[in-house]
This record gives C-alpha cells, structure tokens and sequence, in this order.
C-alpha cells in the first residue's frame, strides 16, 4: 500500500502566500505627524488680528506656544497667555493661534492640548462700565 503522506509541495505555497500579507503589514508603520511651518504662517499671518512684525515672530510666537505645550501647560493657562499678550479678550481670536500653533507646528501635542481643554470655560465678561 502507497504511504498517504501530507502533501507538503502544496502546503508550502500557500503557507508563503499567508506570510507575505503579514509581513506587509507588520513592516508599515503608522505615519509621523510632522511640522508644517508654512501653513502656520500662512493660517495666522493672513488671519487680522495678530500683528506680528514679521514671519519670524509669527513663527517664534508659536514655537513658543509648542514649548509651552510641552511643558504641560493647560489649554486655559495658553488662552489667558494669548489674550494678555494680544490685548483681547476674544476667546476665539486666542483659540485659533493655539489650534494652528498646535496643529501645524507641534502636531504630537494636538492630544494633550485637547485633552487639557476638554474642561475649558471661558471665564466670564468683566461687567460693562456702570454696572
């Protein structure tokens, strides 16, 4: 009687064609989030408001929000930061230097920032003159 042995010569095939598909996937990895200095100076030197002197302030502005972000700083603590420092009381004129700082400049700390501003509450007006 013949030996009914597995047939490996068709086993090993497939078995290769298993392995490519999860080698493929083991080899990528997830993409880098990366600064984009040009969209920033574009996003906040178009944008009215700021006044900076010149791209290289703009752009040191907002590194300096970045390392601020990196320290730990609060999303509440970079508001009243911007707002002192532009003169405003405007939440969203504040909010977006720190969103187009965050996103485009320091883009690995987009989650801690948006973590620490998940409480966030403006603080509220200063009454009128009179009042």
């Amino acid at each position: 009687m013949a030996h009914r042995g597995i047939r490996t010569h068709l086993i090993r095939p497939a078995a290769a064609l298993l392995a490519v598909p999860s080698a493929m996937f083991a080899t990528v990895a997830p993409p880098q989030a990366h600064a984009d200095t040009v969209a920033y100076l574009v996003n906040v030197t178009v944008w009215p408001g700021y006044g900076f002197a010149g791209p290289d302030d703009a752009l040191a502005y907002g590194n300096g929000i970045c390392h601020k972000l990196a320290q730990g700083r609060t999303y509440g603590e970079l508001m009243a930061d911007v707002k002192s420092d532009f003169r405003t009381s405007d939440e969203f004129h504040a909010s977006y230097l720190i969103g187009q700082a965050a996103d485009n400049l320091c883009p690995v700390s987009i989650n801690a920032l948006r973590t620490s501003a998940g409480g966030y509450r403006p603080p509220a007006p200063a009454p009128a003159n009179g009042e």
